[in-house]
């Protein structure tokens, strides 16, 4: 299921860039991130933005790849708002709400704030790192639960408390 989960994103995103790389390289990002919090992981990894940025709906993720997938990537999409900051804050108040099995959801939104982290230092992108920076308390307050990925948060507080 995870080659089809990669094979379906990339497709869905099609043309889409991250920066000057094809959007594929940000999604094998995170999945590499994921690898050690197993499969399922990295297939909501894989999938993490494709309700949220393209035309596949949440059904099509459910019937493809099962509920707790579409479970993960529904609580990883962003509402529609008028802005960042009110689209974020539904999102986190979804985040902090979560527990059970759809804790996958945290593992994933953590791993991709690393990845863009990461690709904001290596491409020296003062502009996103400082709003990554900016929502970190609320991200923290919102998606960390103790003991389920502290690797991953223990190098993203690093990176943006270094900043």
């Amino acid at each position: 299921m995870l080659d089809e989960a990669r094979a379906f994103a990339v497709a869905a995103h099609d043309t889409q860039r991250y920066g000057d790389l094809p959007y594929s390289y940000h999604l094998d990002q995170v999945a590499a991130l994921l690898l050690p919090f197993g499969s399922t992981a990295q297939v909501i990894g894989y999938l993490h933005d494709v309700v949220e940025d393209t035309d596949i709906k949440l059904s099509d993720i459910e019937l493809r790849f099962g509920s707790l997938v579409a479970q993960c990537v529904g609580l990883l999409t962003d509402s529609s708002g008028s802005s960042r900051a009110e689209r974020k804050a539904k999102t986190y108040q979804r985040l902090s709400e979560i527990a059970g099995p759809a804790e996958l959801a945290l593992i994933v939104k953590t791993a991709d704030r690393l990845a863009n982290v990461r690709a904001c230092i290596a491409d020296g992108n003062q502009r996103l790192l400082s709003m990554y920076l900016a929502e970190h308390v609320s991200f923290r307050n919102s998606a960390y639960r103790e003991n389920l990925c502290e690797n991953l948060w223990l190098e993203l507080d690093g990176l943006l408390t270094a900043t």
